[in-house]
């Protein structure tokens, strides 16, 4: 599955409808995030059941501000609505597997109640 362009538009109803959403904050000027495209790309074509977003901050500035991002490239794992992974800098195609892998397995019932707890 290609990859989509998250907006602030369509940002809410992506997240909320979709089950494990991966982003990628981004920019064209960004030699990195030139770099980890075909990756993040390549990747997508792996999990027909996750939904691969990239957004261009410098398009996406509010969103981006929203969320925090720093450094690009930045990815960001989102499950049933919660962030579960951020962190700034490339993803070798073998991690953001694993990692993808690992969120899939999960017991977000597990997850939502440590939520709970840390609150």
């Amino acid at each position: 599955m290609a990859a989509i362009v998250l907006t602030k538009d369509n940002f809410e109803e992506t997240v909320t409808n979709n089950d494990i959403v991966v982003i990628d904050f981004w920019a064209s000027w960004c030699g990195p995030c030139k770099a980890f495209a075909p990756i993040f790309e390549k990747v997508s074509q792996q999990f027909d059941d996750v939904v691969f977003a990239k957004v261009d901050t410098d398009q996406e500035q509010e969103l981006a501000g929203a969320f925090q991002i720093r450094s690009i490239p930045t990815l960001m794992v989102f499950r049933e609505k919660i962030i579960l992974f951020s962190q700034p800098g490339m993803v070798p195609e073998s991690a953001l597997t694993e990692l993808i892998n690992r969120v899939k397995n999960l017991n977000m019932d597990e997850v939502r109640n440590n939520l709970v707890m840390d609150e």
